[in-house]
């Protein structure tokens, strides 16, 4: 495992880690998590039997660098950075936030030949948690003012759902809050990303017709009914994706590294 890094089009440094053979695999990460993360680790390793794994720190995390204001183009030309440095052209795994980020990438073209969206946080309906209409905006405004614990919190509870109690557990949990809150100041990129696709709203039919390379939309069939449906209506409306659903694919806890990894490379591997 080497650590390496690339400059973005804007001149922000992304840090990368590079370990296996084969063809190129980029990994994009979602919330709250950085190429060090043990289940990234976990899942390049295991991958790198069958292929070139690039496991990069987005914006703002790990070694990478950062610029003093966000859009959402520059984490995309922060991938495809990525991308020509994986020979030009990828495959690209995309999990929760990082999925919506990969899908976005390929709808402007970008060179993936294959592409995995893994339970990627839209809410497409009413069913299951909705995060309130101010999110992306609330998000932002308390990191603004550095309240780092409190946008956790907000981010977890109203975002993603998560119980008030469990995020008193992690409180309690030493490590585990300081690694949160760590990375708290990308969260409003992550909001960003999802900006627009949260209100309960069907996917429009057409929006990512350009994303035409093999598609698989993974859901693990425990997880949350909101993210199941996002990941079946977004199935449906790519024009050529198909939804694997499985149980124990979810990512709302700990991610099965073992049984995503081979799923990835069956996906990967195939000749269609």
């Amino acid at each position: 495992m080497h650590s390496h890094s690339v400059i973005s089009k804007d001149g922000t440094s992304i840090a990368y880690d590079r370990v296996g053979q084969g063809p190129s695999l980029i990994l994009v990460a979602g919330a709250f998590s950085y190429r060090k993360f043990p289940g990234q680790v976990q899942l390049a390793n295991l991958l790198s039997e069958h292929f070139t794994v690039y496991n990069y720190d987005r914006r703002g995390r790990g070694d990478s660098g950062d610029a003093s204001t966000y859009t959402i183009e520059r984490e995309i030309e922060d991938l495809q950075a990525m991308i020509d440095e994986a020979g030009g052209s990828a495959y690209v795994w995309g999990l929760s936030s990082g999925a919506i980020l990969a899908l976005q990438t390929a709808a402007r073209g970008a060179n993936i030949k294959k592409l995995v969206l893994h339970e990627p946080p839209l809410v497409v309906d009413d069913a299951g948690h909705k995060p309130p209409e101010d999110f992306t905006k609330q998000v932002s405004v308390l990191m603004s003012s550095n309240r780092r614990s409190e946008t956790v919190k907000y981010f977890m509870t109203k975002g993603m759902g998560a119980p008030s109690f469990v995020v008193s557990m992690m409180r309690m949990m030493p490590g585990v809050w300081s690694n949160l809150t760590a990375l708290a100041h990308t969260l409003p990129y992550d909001a960003a990303l999802l900006d627009g696709y949260m209100d309960g709203k069907a996917l429009p039919k057409n929006l990512w017709d350009t994303v035409k390379m093999p598609t698989l939309v993974i859901e693990g069939t425990e997880s949350p009914i909101a993210l199941r449906h996002a990941a079946q209506s977004l199935s449906d409306v790519l024009p050529n994706a198909r939804l694997l659903s499985k149980k124990g694919l979810g990512h709302t806890k700990k991610l099965n590294t073992k049984q995503v990894s081979s799923e990835l490379e069956a996906f990967f591997s195939n000749a269609q």
